[in-house]
């Protein structure tokens, strides 16, 4: 029981932290495309798509994008 909170305080706290990101990156005009390294350019609702996946490049722009925050003191 005591391991089923843990995992949902974990599952909590990765949520709220895509969904940081993924307002975060609604405040990018929509027109314009992101390079991502060597992943390639992609528009603003293609990131969230990804963010939103939770798939391997939504993880690293989540990782990218609280590293940012963590640095900025924001």
């Amino acid at each position: 029981m005591n391991q089923d909170k843990e995992k949902d305080k974990i599952e909590n706290g990765d949520r709220e932290m895509r969904e940081l990101v993924i307002a975060r990156l609604k405040t990018l005009p929509s027109d314009k495309k992101l390079s991502v390294g060597s992943s390639g350019d992609f528009t603003r609702d293609e990131l969230i798509e990804h963010v939103e996946k939770n798939d391997e490049l939504g993880n690293k722009i989540v990782e990218v994008q609280m590293e940012y925050l963590r640095l900025s003191g924001g």
